[in-house]
């Protein structure tokens, strides 16, 4: 088929926008979660050859718009890369490497590794011809870090944060009733914290379809005010017109209770002209709501409809909660008028086998796992955090202080501040904004306080319903005498009655307390190791003991969060290589408790707690006294060995208890009592060798959504079915049905095994490639390439990958045709090849092709190869070793229904299998 006429182009085109008009006129909005089916390559951050040739072309993509080079080009051949779904880090894919910085975990990251530090892709979508005159965004919630942004080889845009969602209109870029390409190159090489950081489009992405007149991103704000009889909600939209011609539109704001009912509703009519955004404002009134609490996170639904000539154009959903907040500086923190003290942690975004690209159920099962401890703050240390996070304290009431990543006042801190108060401030959950964390070089001066006042006055601006916070550690003076609520890091650096005494209007709480730094089942230094007994002094000093008695006796402080919730890649304090990870956490990074929790649940809940430890398992160290522990909230405890009493005691309000005890192997037993009635018991026991193993689901039904989680313990059993406490043991797992494994762990802090195995491949272009010359429209190519078989590991196999250089081509292999005169769609082939189809030397691939007539379409051959081999090799087995008895792994439904088999062996050992159900939602 002959290429239309130019003039013949246009007119169709501006027939079918024509014909689409009326259709479009009605259309709604569509969010689609564009997730899956990506491919995926690393560059390099420092050889261009090795980023693909990326940014070396005469025009640059910043030269000449839609000059897009490397896989930044539509035509870029992205076959022989990995197929990938998002979220994905590809730092914790990366190998460990003593190159690699402490702060990060000595991934193969960053500035001393440049061939892991670049990531680049690429995702192909189709785009119908009858779908021209919607508007079209491009959502990236977060990609670390420096994420360039192609479309069809135009640059739309670069976000330099990590952790900042940006949104780009692709609307003009597309390609109607064709496919189109997407590609995205990030850059890891430059640290924005100093802790574990991951690497990639690590949150999720969507393609938001939209009419030309729509509300924007993040373009509601709900403010509610209570009385006693109802509620009042003040809703801001911002509505955006992005065509030629002012557009009167009814806006139909209604409010949706917990069970969908419509509580209130309201209509208005506007008109919104093009350009700047318009601000919409109307109140409803809700009769008696039931409020957001921590016992009862109750949400509601804000749905913005904007209605033409009666049409709905769209639809926008707004989640928010009726509560109020209220901080005094007497009496410490309000929550819907009740005093609420703040018993909260601080974490940062990763987890064991997944690094930072958690998925949503990961999020919500780790602010549950800190729920049981009785905590019910979470601060977002040190970065606007991922949007499901925010929603899944929503969902299960957990306080959020949210933070901006970098104190300061020009426009680069200032906007991001506000982009995340935009985005995040319909959340109930969030009590605070914090703009700074222990910024030492303007922590104590005029600077500090200048740069805290300004962007205390943003946050007070964009948000008066919430205070401003920030968090000092050591410098007092500067940001301290001018912030609202002032965050105490750690009492062995401060005096907070001082600062209480000095600043009777400021309010103030522990934003970071030292935890009993341990590593989980440790209860003897192995430094060697990089492994910790429960430590009585701490890092920053001291321990949750002290810290929690310090603000439990100050009613006027709102509370303490400890650091941290979780234990982190990076920053290994006190250690180096090996150690690849933190121990500040009051869980693992797997989320099994370390024996802190236990203290903490004993004084923030208040069903009975008893916890004794260490285990019991000590043959090295018969008739050698050992320190037994007991965390309880029990009014008094009695411990006994092998039936004998050691002695009864009475437990001190937010202490705990310790026995000296002459070990002896067999039964360790605490009981607690309560009112002179015993209540609880707990037992340590003397345990035989491993002889099974065990695996315990959170959950065994998944939705078959492809994203569902079930986070699965593996546990070590001797014979009589009891957790062995020390057993370390290789075990090996493998999945059948619709389900996969994403990431396994087992919290040792100085493990380097493997997190996450995929299958690798690589690509072998074959001889060298030299594209002809584009001026040249006529005549035939013509081109042999000589190579040699690559040398294959057991299990690799070959691909051969065709490209179109012409109208009509023709392939010969060593003689033999692959193709014979075919057409460009046809001869973009993928060939199967056998190792005995090539010979060890001197194969020859001929091709021969009619040159294209069209520019673009000649000049387009320079961006590719026309023949390459992709070697694909299988997956390794998954593997962990159990460390002090337990190991994690992650699995993921695949989308489709039926039952999951997990499998885990490690002979001679009995080995264990679950089956996981993977539903479809019931309509």
């Amino acid at each position: 088929m002959r290429t239309p006429l130019p003039w013949l182009r246009l007119l169709l085109t501006l027939t079918a926008f024509a014909l689409a008009l009326p259709r479009l006129a009605a259309a709604s909005r569509e969010r689609i979660l564009f997730d899956a089916d990506w491919r995926f390559a690393l560059g390099h951050a420092t050889d261009p050859a090795r980023d693909f040739n990326h940014a070396t072309g005469y025009f640059s993509y910043l030269a000449k718009t839609g000059y897009g080079d490397g896989p930044a080009s539509p035509v870029f051949d992205d076959r022989a890369w990995r197929r990938i779904n998002l979220p994905h880090d590809f730092a914790v894919e990366a190998p460990f490497d003593p190159r690699g910085t402490a702060s990060h975990g000595f991934k193969g990251v960053g500035r001393q590794a440049p061939e892991g530090s670049v990531g680049w892709y690429r995702k192909t979508f189709r785009i119908g011809a009858d779908e021209l005159g919607r508007r079209f965004h491009l959502q990236l919630d977060g990609a670390y870090r420096a994420a360039r942004v192609f479309i069809n080889g135009f640059f739309v845009g670069e976000e330099p944060s990590g952790y900042l969602g940006v949104s780009y209109d692709l609307t003009d870029y597309l390609r109607y009733g064709a496919d189109n390409v997407i590609a995205v190159r990030v850059d890891a090489t430059m640290e924005e914290g100093w802790f574990y950081e991951g690497a990639g489009i690590y949150r999720h992405v969507w393609l938001v379809k939209t009419a030309p007149v729509y509300v924007a991103a993040d373009g509601t704000w709900v403010r509610t005010d209570l009385t006693a009889a109802e509620a009042r909600a003040t809703v801001e939209t911002q509505l955006v017109n992005a065509g030629a011609e002012p557009v009167r539109v009814d806006v139909v704001q209604t409010v949706l209770d917990p069970e969908g009912r419509a509580v209130a509703e309201t209509s208005t009519s506007t008109a919104v002209s093009p350009g700047p955004a318009l601000m919409h404002t109307t109140q409803l009134r809700v009769p008696a709501p039931r409020l957001w609490s921590l016992e009862q996170p109750t949400l509601y639904r804000l749905v913005t409809v904007l209605r033409r000539d009666g049409r709905e154009i769209d639809r926008y959903e707004t989640s928010f909660g009726f509560r109020t907040v209220r901080f005094e500086p007497d009496r410490g923190f309000f929550l819907n008028g009740q005093r609420v003290t703040i018993k909260g942690t601080n974490n940062h975004q990763d987890h064991a086998g997944v690094g930072v690209a958690l998925p949503d159920a990961l999020q919500a099962w780790r602010i549950r796992r800190l729920k049981e401890m009785g905590s019910n703050a979470y601060r977002c240390s040190h970065h606007p955090p991922t949007p499901e996070l925010l929603e899944a304290c929503d969902r299960q009431g957990m306080l959020v202080i949210d933070e901006t990543r970098l104190m300061g006042s020009s426009p680069y801190h200032l906007t991001q501040l506000e982009r995340m108060i935009r985005r995040d401030r319909n959340h109930p959950s969030i009590i605070l904004w914090s703009v700074g964390n222990e910024e030492w070089a303007i922590e104590g001066n005029i600077t500090g306080a200048r740069l805290a006042a300004t962007m205390q006055r943003t946050v007070n601006r964009l948000d008066p319903t919430r205070l401003a916070n920030a968090a000092v550690s050591g410098g007092w003076g500067g940001i301290s005498s001018v912030i609202q609520a002032v965050g105490v890091n750690y009492i062995k650096q401060a005096d907070p009655d001082r600062q209480h005494a000095t600043h009777p209007w400021q309010v103030l709480l522990g934003t970071e307390e030292t935890t009993t730094q341990q590593t989980r089942g440790i209860y003897f230094d192995a430094r060697a190791r990089a492994h910790l007994s429960p430590q009585a002094d701490g890092t920053s000093g001291g321990n949750a003991e002290l810290g929690w008695k310090f603000y439990a006796a100050r009613p006027w402080a709102a509370g303490v969060l400890f650091w941290t919730g979780f234990d982190y890649r990076g920053e290994p304090t006190p250690f180096g290589w090996p150690a690849v990870a933190s121990q500040f956490g009051i869980l693992d990074t797997c989320g099994f408790p370390k024996d802190g929790f236990f203290y903490l649940q004993a004084w923030w809940t208040q069903e009975p707690v008893l916890h004794v430890f260490p285990h019991w398992n000590w043959p090295d160290r018969i008739g050698q006294p050992l320190t037994v522990t007991v965390h309880s909230n029990c009014e008094e405890v009695e411990l006994w060995l092998n039936g004998a009493s050691l002695g009864r005691q009475r437990m001190e309000p937010n202490g705990h208890l310790s026995w000296t005890v002459s070990y002896q192997p067999g039964e360790l037993v605490a009981r607690g009592y309560r009112d002179g009635r015993e209540v609880r018991v707990a037992t340590r026991v003397t345990t035989g060798e491993p002889a099974a193993l065990r695996l315990q689901p959170d959950r065994t039904t998944l939705a078959a959504d492809g994203r569902d989680v079930a986070v699965v313990t593996v546990r070590i059993d001797d014979h009589a079915g009891r957790e062995v406490p020390t057993a370390a043991v290789p075990v090996r797992f493998a999945v059948r049905g619709p389900g996969r494994i994403i990431g396994v762990g087992n919290g040792d802090p100085s493990c380097h095994e493997p997190d996450v195995v995929f299958a690798p491949t690589r690509a072998v272009p074959l001889g060298a490639w030299r594209a002809p010359d584009p001026a040249v429209r006529e005549g035939v190519i013509e081109q042999d390439f000589v190579f040699d078989r690559p040398v294959l590991a057991a299990g690799e196999h070959l691909t051969l990958l065709l490209n179109a250089l012409g109208t009509r081509q023709s392939v010969h292999l060593n003689g033999k045709p692959l193709q014979v005169d075919v057409d460009p769609a046809a001869a973009r082939a993928e060939v199967a090849l056998a190792a005995d189809d090539l010979k060890p030397t001197g194969n020859v691939l001929r091709i021969t092709a009619t040159r294209y007539a069209e520019w673009r379409d000649r000049e387009g051959l320079a961006q590719f190869h026309p023949a390459v081999l992709r070697v694909e090799a299988p997956a390794p087995e998954w593997r962990r070793t159990t460390f002090n008895g337990l190991a994690q792994v992650l699995v993921q439904t695949t989308g489709e229904p039926g039952e999951i088999l997990l499998e885990a062996s490690a002979p001679p050992l009995r080995s264990a299998a679950i089956v996981i159900k993977a539903t479809h939602p019931e309509p």
